[in-house]
């Protein structure tokens, strides 16, 4: 059996290109306002029931978010693997849904970056060069490269690419004519959004830049009122996980009138020490600065990030049209699958790409699109945030667990409470208590 749903449009964004002759795929830098157009376009769902005789419907990746439609939901997250026209057109012609340029300022020549500034962790032993790589270090800033350059690649990519989806990081320090005078020269590029790099741990927080901002909710505020007030194009904020409640930041950004959220940026970690030199890694000249950690290891945090802002955005937002990106250890399909459960509209990949170079995107929508076969989806809205409703406090979880002991008539299954440890088989008795 199939069932069809239409949700019908309050004037959306296919009606009103079409009306002006703008492309599918374009953005508001093409024509209208992104910001006076912001009705949902319309979305059909079409699901095959599960069964005997049902029909194969073939999963579609493709996503309609802020008013800008992608292939699929994947994302080159911004960093090294959107450098330069050279890679930024490579992951075009992979078929990635919308790439993010790495971020830029209106002053390169205040940046300035050093050799190593990578180091990776390993499975294993500490500095093991066999074990797989889970965690990834980097003390990179952004884009070293002369503003005006990175200007005439984004205006060559929108010329090759017109109707694929080119988005701008960008930071400032705490000047509001500097992040004007940056918005505008980006925008006329003809980019398609602006991701807000509030999020990156280190570098230059003297400056208020990055995380510096992410980290303190008056001067966000402040900022995103500046940028929003200035930018035509949809706007993400970018979280910096380096925050006790990043529901706190996410919510200003929204509320402050940038039309998604982007989580997480890296982690500030250290990521070891060489214990033949006794210098931390990774070593420049001897010494070495806290960086950022992504890769696999990441990837629980990130969704417990994600899954806060998301459950935030449904209580609190739940009338209007935002989106959420989530980031953090994709490497799969199902890796992605998880953030959209969660509530994501896109996922981004960097350190993923870093690693194992931009064909990785035909792994991982084919993983994705298995896992949707295998659960009968048929589109990305038709499990986006279906899981969000399986959490919930401890208290409710005791309550709930007790409540479901009496309904198997007290049938007990693994221990119960401390008092029936028995010390004799500690691995037996810690797998009786975990969940198929």
């Amino acid at each position: 059996m199939i069932w069809i749903s239409h949700e019908q449009p309050a004037g959306g964004r296919e009606i009103m290109a079409a009306s002006l002759g703008i492309p599918a795929g374009r953005s508001a830098a093409a024509g209208l306002p992104f910001r006076q157009r912001r009705q949902r376009p319309a979305v059909t769902v079409v699901r095959a029931a599960s069964g005997e005789g049902a029909a194969v419907v073939e999963p579609d990746l493709k996503v309609t978010v802020n008013g800008l439609e992608m292939p699929n939901p994947f994302v080159i997250g911004s960093g090294p693997p959107g450098t330069n026209y050279t890679v930024m057109k490579k992951a075009f012609d992979e078929g990635w849904g919308a790439v993010i340029a790495k971020t830029v300022s209106l002053d390169a020549s205040k940046v300035v970056n050093v050799t190593p500034r990578y180091a990776r962790l390993r499975a294993g032993s500490n500095g093991s060069a066999k074990g797989q790589i889970i965690g990834w270090e980097n003390i990179e800033l952004i884009s070293d490269r002369p503003l005006e350059t990175m200007l005439n690649e984004f205006k060559q990519l929108k010329k090759e690419y017109p109707d694929r989806i080119l988005i701008a990081s960008i930071m400032e320090e705490y000047n509001k004519e500097a992040w004007r005078e940056l918005i505008e020269r980006v925008e006329e590029t003809g980019v398609d959004a602006l991701e807000i790099n509030f999020s990156c741990p280190h570098g230059m927080p003297e400056r208020k830049m990055g995380a510096a901002v992410g980290q303190d909710c008056g001067l966000l505020e402040e900022v995103c009122g500046w940028i929003n007030e200035k930018a035509t194009v949809p706007v993400w904020a970018k979280m910096t996980p380096n925050i006790t409640d990043i529901t706190q930041p996410a919510r200003v950004s929204l509320k402050s009138g940038c039309e998604g959220v982007s989580a997480i940026n890296t982690i500030m970690s250290v990521m070891g020490i060489d214990l033949n030199t006794l210098r931390p890694e990774p070593c420049v000249e001897g010494y070495s600065t806290p960086g950022g950690y992504s890769s696999k290891a990441v990837h629980p945090i990130a969704l417990g990030k994600v899954m806060q802002i998301a459950q935030m955005m449904k209580t609190e937002f739940n009338d209007k049209d935002l989106s959420l990106s989530g980031i953090g250890g994709v490497e799969t399909g199902d890796d992605a699958a998880e953030f959209i459960l969660l509530g994501a509209n896109t996922v981004q990949v960097c350190t993923g790409v870093m690693m194992r170079g931009y064909g990785i995107l035909k792994q991982l929508s084919e993983e994705l699109k298995e896992f949707m076969r295998k659960h009968s989806f048929s589109s990305i809205e038709d499990f986006r945030g279906l899981s969000l409703q399986y959490f919930t406090t401890h208290t409710e979880l005791v309550r709930r667990q007790q409540e479901a002991i009496k309904q198997r008539k007290a049938v007990r299954k693994g221990l119960q409470s401390d008092k029936d440890w028995t010390g004799d088989g500690f691995v037996k008795e810690t797998e009786s208590m975990v969940s198929n």
